[in-house]
């Protein structure tokens, strides 16, 4: 039986295309028979199948990029790079009333990742593991040395992409045959290894799981494997992959609203440029009520 598959990637202030797309899918009333998401790909999803992209659109193109998030602000009101507890907290929990309780309650077929440092690994979570703190989401995006670890019912998470950026292998676990895939970076990028200092820190700061500076050092090598598996799926028809289609100068970490909003509207003009392919591919018709 065919299974049609959502796979989000992280990607930080560049995730805006991500919520652009989303709310392109969202627009076209289409779903999915299984969804993963990684770091912000994964908020975006929560936010995305709870109905909340209003809640989206505003964390990526205002509060992500807002200078009280990321920076000097940061380290003094959290004493990380990162303020994830204020996004979280009073961004989306407080401003934004972003709750789980709709997606507990649904129980869609949905999977975010964050690594598990106890276990050495990224770990999978489904709907019913989404609190109303929204710890477990936070988690999903606590990248390493910029953020604090997160502690999540006993458990010591991180961003999940230090494993598993393009979560696409976790999608063919789950028994999907075809995947929309949704990337914040162009088509034919190629990630490098990290910076030696950075994998320094990587051992200093989590030398309890020894496993975790090993898996960063291999981090460019799964990414650009990743890749490599969703491009072959595209050839083969198997997947659709989207990503920016032209350049809009946003880092991982800054961006000022302008240019977040460009992004997120290059999203959602990308999958507008697909659309033919993009229904045909989830076997949807235009106006499916409208008599032939």
């Amino acid at each position: 039986m065919e299974k049609i598959g959502l796979v989000l990637e992280g990607g930080g202030v560049r995730g805006a295309y991500t919520v652009g797309a989303l709310t392109w899918l969202k627009d076209n009333h289409i779903s999915f028979d299984y969804s993963v998401g990684i770091s912000s790909g994964a908020v975006y999803l929560a936010c995305f199948l709870a109905d909340k992209m209003e809640a989206a659109k505003n964390m990526a193109t205002k509060y992500a990029a807002g200078p009280e998030c990321v920076g000097i602000q940061a380290l003094l009101k959290e004493g990380h790079y990162v303020a994830y507890k204020y996004i979280f907290n009073v961004c989306l929990k407080e401003k934004e009333g972003l709750s789980m309780a709709p997606l507990r309650a649904a129980k869609p077929d949905m999977e975010v990742g964050a690594y598990d440092l106890g276990k050495g690994e990224t770990c999978w979570f489904g709907p019913e593991d989404l609190d109303d703190d929204l710890d477990l989401l936070r988690a999903t995006c606590a990248l390493p040395i910029a953020s604090a670890v997160v502690e999540y019912k006993g458990r010591r998470l991180l961003d999940g992409g230090i494993t598993k950026m393009i979560p696409i292998e976790r999608a063919m676990e789950k028994g999907c045959t075809k995947f929309m895939v949704i990337t914040t970076k162009p088509r034919d990028y190629v990630r490098k290894p990290a910076a030696p200092m950075v994998e320094i820190m990587m051992k200093v700061d989590y030398r309890e799981c020894p496993q975790a500076a090993k898996d960063y050092h291999v981090r460019h090598l799964n990414y650009n494997h990743q890749m490599d598996i969703i491009r072959s799926l595209a050839d083969e028809k198997k997947a659709i992959l989207m990503c920016p289609s032209k350049t809009i100068k946003v880092s991982r970490w800054k961006g000022d609203e302008d240019k977040c909003k460009e992004l997120y509207q290059l999203g959602y003009d990308d999958m507008e440029a697909h659309r033919e392919e993009i229904l045909a591919f989830m076997k949807k018709e235009e106006n499916p009520e409208d008599p032939q």
